[in-house]
């Protein structure tokens, strides 16, 4: 039996070990933000984190999941919005969206490690993560304002 806790919640999984972490949310417990892309971490769409860390879930085993704490962009807004999407709202981030839960956690990830980026930094955290619209100076001025919101 697989124990992880996943938005505060803890839950047990008695499934595959092998099967990916994305399937567990999206299929099992309903939380269809994080999206399917590439399935080979390539594109970031399925950004999560564990343990405070952006992971590719896609290529995350349950089993690598086991014992961890799994936050998802469902989890973000349960308090009020995070400073990351006022930002992305503020700066009109998004067009299709279909990236953007993968792209806000890898900007979450990135702000919890480096509170006052450089555009360096952010092109270099955010490089995993493709946006099929070509919005990457919007996603760069929202981290930034992210940021000055953070201070």
């Amino acid at each position: 039996m697989i124990q992880l806790k996943v938005n505060g919640v803890q839950r047990s999984f008695d499934g595959e070990p092998d099967m990916p972490l994305l399937w567990y949310l999206r299929d099992f417990l309903a939380l269809t933000g994080t999206k399917f892309g590439c399935g080979m971490a390539l594109c970031g769409a399925c950004t999560v984190h564990k343990n405070g860390k952006a992971i590719r879930s896609c290529i995350t085993t349950m089993q690598r999941a086991a014992d961890s704490e799994i936050r998802t962009i469902e989890d973000l807004a349960v308090n009020g919005l995070h400073p990351v999407q006022k930002s992305w709202m503020e700066v009109n981030v998004p067009q299709c969206g279909y990236c953007q839960s993968g792209q806000i956690m890898q900007a979450i990830a990135l702000l919890s490690e480096t509170p006052k980026p450089s555009d360096q930094d952010i092109d270099d955290a955010m490089s995993g993560n493709i946006c099929r619209c070509g919005t990457y100076q919007r996603i760069r001025a929202a981290i930034k304002a992210a940021a000055g919101e953070r201070a």
